[in-house]
């Protein structure tokens, strides 16, 4: 048997959001790790170390079902009557990590989504 080698094998460069599009991809309409590490032409330990430095990054989140809710606080402001001054309230959120932050309802969404991510990735 001859085997011939035409060129030099380079090494792909990957970009972190090209990484990040290839692990979300992983249970996207039942898709297995393998069957995405194929689509890539990637190993299976390839897209879970991405998974990992991607953690660590803050880029993907610590727990994979982790899901942003939207709270709207219409109905329990119409509660309060126009008399009665509305002050800030405090919400308690509990990471898949095990931490807990407090925080006011006031705080913007941007800040408190960087803030949960430096937490998750300490």
């Amino acid at each position: 048997m001859r085997v011939e080698i035409l060129g030099q094998e380079r090494r792909r460069r990957w970009s972190n959001e090209d990484k990040l599009a290839i692990v979300t991809a992983v249970g996207e309409a039942g898709a297995t790790i393998t069957e995405v590490a194929r689509r890539h032409d990637v190993t299976r330990q390839q897209i879970y170390t991405w998974r990992s430095e991607l953690k660590k990054k803050g880029l993907l989140s610590t727990s994979g079902n982790a899901v942003f809710i939207p709270v709207g606080l219409s109905a329990a402001q119409a509660d309060v009557s126009e008399g009665r001054e509305i002050c800030c309230g405090i919400i308690v959120l509990r990471l898949s990590c095990g931490r807990t932050l407090r925080f006011e309802s006031s705080m913007a969404p941007d800040v408190l989504t960087q803030i949960i991510r430096a937490v998750e990735a300490a």
